[in-house]
């Protein structure tokens, strides 16, 4: 079973369901919330907005994300054994687990994930979403078979991909909200700003997944090198790496202080963001620009990977200023 749980990163499709459920009950519902509609029914009495996709349907979308991701973990392990045993010294797949089961698992996971991601978009009301499933499945196989070697491609797929997460949570909602309202309300009022929220987070996440990926690519030059892979430390050197993850890091820092000055404003939100999301990124730049072993390159990789979860953890804070009405409010 344990075998089996790394095969699949139990941790990181534990931190893909917490970024949906996140996304939708403490960002998408308390910003609904703030809305008042006058329903059709009852047009002298304005109620809140609420979520309307149901839970049990958004429980299917998680299943089918977290699925998909799975299968992409198995076939990403399946296509590294050589190079994971010059990088890290250990693989799973080819020991622990055979290379038979380990595609089995693969199609397990993709055809039950394609499954689920077509019943909730007819749910949803537009079936045809469930192709998206399908596309990134695709994606996730020639990422491993061929895009990863390629130079950049394979940091953007992922990163994109990353990005694609909290996105999904906002296509699957939005769509059940809209008939929803636009039926029953004596008005449709404009919803446009939920995708400047959880856009926001995407951003976030593509941001430092891009960042995290070049400096994983860094840590990994050796086995990449010997299998002539074209990642950018290999193409570019490893200084040059260096430079491009921290100018990352730095965008965005500075990109985080700017949506604070401009739409957020609160005090909650600026002291969370120094101490929580900076002050672990800024570490990161400096173990970069430091690191000259694949020990402080790890240790860099894996504080970016903290900071990545505290910036999904932001979405508490998003529910508690709404909450307390501190939104553009700086005292």
């Amino acid at each position: 079973m344990k075998e089996f749980l790394d095969l699949i990163r139990w941790k990181n499709l534990l931190i893909v369901i917490l970024t949906m459920v996140l996304m939708r009950y403490f960002v998408i519902a308390p910003l609904l919330s703030m809305i008042l509609v006058n329903l059709v029914q009852i047009p002298d009495h304005a109620v809140q907005m609420t979520l309307q996709l149901p839970w049990y349907d958004f429980l299917i979308l998680v299943a089918a994300t977290v699925c998909i991701t799975a299968g992409g973990y198995v076939i990403n392990d399946y296509f590294d054994i050589r190079t994971d045993l010059i990088n890290r010294g250990k693989v799973i797949v080819g020991t622990r687990i055979s290379r038979q089961k380990a595609m089995m698992w693969h199609s397990v996971f993709n055809i039950a994930g394609v499954a689920a991601g077509f019943y909730v978009s007819a749910r949803a009301g537009y079936f045809w979403m469930g192709i998206l499933f399908i596309l990134v499945s695709g994606l996730l196989y020639f990422y491993s078979a061929s895009y990863k070697r390629q130079f950049l491609l394979g940091n953007l797929i992922v990163s994109v991909l990353t990005a694609m997460v909290p996105l999904l949570v906002i296509f699957y909602e939005w769509p059940p909200v809209y008939h929803y309202y636009t039926v029953n309300a004596t008005s449709m009022p404009r919803l446009d700003f939920l995708f400047f929220w959880i856009g926001g987070f995407a951003l976030f996440a593509f941001l430092t997944t891009l960042a995290r990926e070049i400096i994983k690519d860094i840590e990994d030059f050796e086995g990449d090198m010997a299998y002539g892979r074209n990642t950018i430390p290999v193409v570019t050197g490893i200084p040059v790496s260096k430079i491009i993850a921290i100018s990352l890091v730095a965008i965005t820092i500075i990109l985080l202080y700017l949506v604070w000055f401009f739409y957020v404003h609160d005090w909650i939100t600026v002291v969370y963001l120094s101490a929580a999301i900076v002050a672990p990124l800024l570490f990161v730049i400096y173990q970069v620009s430091a690191g000259i072993d694949k020990k402080q390159i790890h240790r860099a990789s894996n504080i970016m990977k903290l900071a990545m979860l505290t910036g999904i953890l932001y979405s508490l804070v998003v529910k508690a200023i709404i909450t307390w009405n501190l939104i553009g409010n700086a005292d």
